[in-house]
């Protein structure tokens, strides 16, 4: 086991997932349910990303003590697991409705009449951007820092001057589950709008998984040894591995561990946890001062507009198009990490898949077959007009809800049967998985009773 670096040196990957949810859940889900029902709703948020923290803590002590993704695991245990991942992952995910909604917000900004044209350019841009990059996690994490830095205090300096004491109040009572006249759901919420915004505080669905391949591509324990996927036009080509490798549990090695296990658990701490949920809050208390109470647009992300025009006029004129160019940045930077991630985790487990016969050195070109397979499939939902993008979010959401369900099981399961009784979790972490587990699992099936 490598001795770990400073922390500085750890940042990244928290960074990467927190920008994965703020693209979709805490910037439209969640606020598009606090401008309709109020801030009573909101503890759904914490719960949800509370029970992230702890489901991605678990995927990351796998790679950590393994070096492997936590794929190669679950095929080892279950032969179908690489099928069911490729297909619920593309059916999860497949979807652009992140993207769509970027280019609908910068489209109103624009003037431009058909979001769907720019919709397209953006899917285009964001495959160059990948392709080109020479080391893939490192275009991925700096982008996403950068954004979130730039984003975020500005949210924070919006919300801060538009709301009032009040807002603040009922921001507290919603934490503890505390609305206007009925506590934790009011009877009128849509649940399949509830379970969407839930399974998106954070990352949500498969997208989860892929902290594996981030932790190990950034050199945590012993993914120090695997090899990163590299660009196939720019990058110099490193040696992959697919099955990691393992240390012995002596005295020393279990000492570094838990000097690793600390670090890492700060740093998901920090900037998943503490961010995440710092900027659900900002967002849905943004959305609660500004429009809660007025006559809000019936047709899906338009409720984005008209809060921004509604921010305006509390503050200046040029903030709603500032607004709304900054969310739709926020949009096009999370639907090209959700490309990142998908990419990787239905590249990987097909490879898995045909290890017999493909090459770990093959992974790259996997990869980008993937990538462009996604964005044409993309290119030709807005060609046909499938839909509208508020509606498309909601459908991928419901059923990465379903997802997550299966994978929290799995995660737990492998990490109890596989890693040696030293570095599994511990019962206070068992009971929270499962918590997780069987909560998923009753949204889900409420959500499918009530269709």
């Amino acid at each position: 086991m490598p001795s770990p670096p400073s922390f500085r040196k750890l940042l990244g990957p928290s960074f990467i997932l927190l920008g994965l949810g703020l693209g979709s859940g805490e910037l439209i889900l969640w606020p598009y349910l606090t401008s309709n029902f109020g801030m009573g709703i909101i503890w759904g948020a914490v719960l949800g990303v509370t029970l992230q923290f702890f489901i991605n803590m678990e995927i990351e002590r796998y790679s950590l003590v393994r070096g492997e993704s936590i794929f190669v695991g679950f095929a080892r245990k279950l032969r179908v697991a690489p099928f069911w991942f490729i297909m619920s992952t593309f059916v999860g995910f497949g979807w652009p409705g992140i993207v769509g909604s970027s280019a609908y917000l910068i489209s109103s900004v624009l003037g431009l009449n058909d979001y769907r044209i720019l919709a397209i350019a953006f899917l285009i841009a964001m495959g160059g951007i990948l392709t080109i990059g020479s080391i893939l996690y490192k275009t991925v994490e700096k982008i996403s820092i950068f954004i979130l830095l730039f984003s975020i205090p500005l949210i924070l300096a919006i919300t801060l001057f538009i709301s009032k004491n009040s807002d603040w109040i009922s921001l507290i009572q919603g934490i503890v589950g505390t609305g206007q006249g009925y506590k934790f759901l009011p009877v009128n919420i849509p649940i399949i709008s509830f379970l969407a915004a839930f399974a998106f505080s954070g990352a949500g669905g498969n997208l989860n998984l892929a902290q594996s391949f981030y932790i190990k591509e950034k050199g945590y324990g012993m993914g120090k040894f695997s090899g990163r996927i590299t660009s196939i036009l720019t990058g110099e080509v490193e040696e992959i591995k697919l099955e990691g490798t393992r240390f012995e549990m002596t005295i020393e090695n279990l000492k570094k561990f838990k000097r690793w296990w600390k670090l890492v658990n700060i740093e998901h701490f920090l900037v998943f946890w503490l961010g995440g949920i710092a900027t659900i809050l900002l967002l849905g208390l943004l959305a609660y001062s500004s429009v809660f109470g007025k006559m809000l647009p019936s047709q899906g992300i338009n409720f984005v507009i008209f809060e921004a025009y509604e921010i305006a006029k509390k503050t200046f004129p040029f903030v709603a198009p500032m607004f709304l160019l900054i969310a739709g940045v926020l949009l096009f930077s999370t639907q090209m990490t959700v490309l990142d991630a998908t990419s990787r985790i239905m590249s990987e487990n097909l490879l898995i898949i045909r290890h017999e016969s493909w090459k770990t050195k093959h992974l790259p070109k996997i990869y980008y077959s993937f990538l462009w397979a996604q964005i044409i499939f993309g290119v030709i939902v807005f060609l046909g007009r499938f839909g509208e993008p508020l509606f498309l979010l909601t459908l991928s959401a419901v059923i990465n809800a379903f997802a997550m369900f299966v994978h929290i099981l799995f995660t737990l399961f492998l990490n109890l049967k596989s890693l040696d009784k030293e570095v599994r979790p511990s019962l206070i972490r068992v009971l929270i998985m499962l918590l997780a587990f069987s909560f998923f699992g009753y949204l889900t099936l409420k959500t499918i009773l009530s269709i």
